[in-house]
């Protein structure tokens, strides 16, 4: 118990003790500033001078106050600052992007009609054949001795018929012997024409101009009717399937432009017209078809190709688009803040004016009815301003890129010329950097402008527009 009390007694010393020693610590520079009124004169006079520094330091401080509420009175009573940008005036397209596949204008796959052995190859694979070129020859053996036959008995039927026309005029036969005799020629006749037929089908022909695909058969083998032996393609054109949403029926049309980039090609464009258009709407995925037809004489293109395209609807040579974030909303109709010249030069007056709005295409939309090219929006800020006809502050943003300037403020001398050539020179690298890291063949663009595909003239007349052979 002794011990239990001592333990006590020395705890609550030592927390007398520490709170001793925080107030004296709290309160140890009121002490030191009291200490130094007793000292010498020039120790006093330094303190006086400390103490009189800081009490109007203090009272600065607290002068301070209405004069900072002030400023922060004349800070909330100036314009506001935003960001601006100009309507600008270029060539747009109303287009619709998609997806589709390539094709021969014209594709077939060569099939015997009857059985027989192969005689003749008169191709090479991926050789170029021309429409009546004899490509298979099959045994013909047995069919050419039927046609000889045929045109044997032909022959007696027609004696047979003219003898019987003069012995009718003697009337020493009757007319139902000329009758029969006139019969049997023309069963004759048609097994000629038979007989024919079938040797003709013992050669398959090129239906039209083209390229032999990879043959499936050699000289010898016996083909079954049916039997796949080569494809042959035209691609002098190439057509291209794609479809589109509903909604675009309308703007389709026969004649239009679509411009088609390939993943097999890429930094190639190719021009393609639309041909025709399918009249059914498919049920399931609500779409149209439409087929497109591209210039191929260069023979870049192949059937069966992943194509994107994009189809052009029509084009606007000048068309005025802005900024998409200039667009405020409101209860389905769109605003933007116009500005026209301040009270004075360093301000704006800010307009709403209610805008109709056409095609959009990432980070812009054009502007059908509303603004002017050259006019000024406010892209940034329009929460800042709280009425029309508002003053505001156009802020300026510095360009990225752009070499670095000399300082205002810096020495004429050679140092900060230097500077500002090392700036010139590191955006001037810079812009080497960029068009060294663009890829080959692809020129820098602006998105959403059309620009024509970059084909090789060829001469001649356009597949796509002569019609098939018949």
């Amino acid at each position: 118990m002794a011990f239990k009390a001592i333990y006590t007694v020395v705890a609550v010393v030592g927390i007398a003790g520490a709170s001793g020693a925080a107030w004296w610590y709290q309160n140890k520079p009121a002490k030191a500033v009291a200490d130094v009124a007793g000292a010498p004169s020039g120790d006093a006079g330094s303190a006086s001078g400390a103490a009189r520094s800081g009490q109007a330091g203090r009272v600065g401080g607290v002068g301070a106050g209405p004069g900072s509420g002030a400023g922060a009175a004349g800070a909330a009573g100036r314009a506001p600052s935003v960001e601006v940008a100009q309507v600008q005036s270029i060539r747009i397209a109303d287009d619709a992007q998609t997806v589709g596949s390539l094709r021969s204008r014209q594709s077939v796959v060569l099939k015997p009609e009857v059985s027989g052995r192969v005689t003749q190859l008169n191709f090479r694979d991926g050789e170029k054949v021309r429409r009546g070129q004899l490509l298979v020859q099959l045994d013909d053996q047995l069919p050419l001795a039927q046609l000889a036959q045929s045109q044997a008995e032909l022959s007696i039927s027609q004696a047979n018929h003219k003898r019987n026309q003069e012995l009718v005029a003697q009337n020493f036969i009757s007319q139902r012997s000329v009758d029969e005799s006139a019969a049997n020629m023309q069963v004759a006749q048609a097994k000629l024409s038979l007989a024919q037929a079938t040797a003709a089908r013992m050669r398959i022909l090129a239906p039209f101009d083209g390229v032999a695909g990879i043959r499936n058969v050699s000289v010898g083998d016996y083909l079954k009717d049916g039997a796949d032996i080569v494809n042959i393609e035209d691609l002098d054109a190439i057509l291209v399937d794609f479809r589109l949403p509903e909604r675009f029926q309308t703007k389709a049309q026969r004649g239009q432009t679509a411009l088609i980039e390939l993943d097999a090609l890429p930094g190639r464009k190719y021009a393609a017209v639309v041909q025709a258009i399918d009249p059914l709407v498919d049920a399931n995925g609500r779409s149209i078809g439409l087929r497109a037809c591209i210039d191929n004489r260069h023979m870049q293109l192949r059937p069966g190709m992943f194509a994107r395209i994009t189809a052009v609807f029509g084009e606007r040579e000048d068309a005025k688009v802005i900024p998409e974030e200039a667009i405020v909303p409101q209860g389905g109709r769109q605003f933007v803040y116009r500005l026209v010249d301040g009270p004075d030069k360093e301000t704006k007056t800010a307009q709403r004016v209610e805008v109709k709005v056409g095609i959009r295409q990432p980070g812009r939309v054009e502007i059908r009815e509303g603004l002017q090219a050259g006019d000024t929006v406010v892209t940034a800020g329009q929460q800042r301003i709280q009425r029309d006809g508002m003053a505001v502050r156009v802020v300026e943003l510095a360009r990225a890129g752009a070499g670095a300037a000399p300082r205002a403020n810096g020495p004429a001398g050679g140092g900060d010329t230097a500077g500002g050539s090392r700036g010139a020179a590191s955006g001037a690298s810079g812009a080497s950097a960029l068009a060294a890291a663009r890829p080959a063949g692809r020129a820098a663009s602006t998105p959403g402008i059309l620009r024509k595909p970059e084909t090789p003239r060829l001469a001649g007349a356009n597949p796509c527009a002569l019609p098939l052979a018949g």
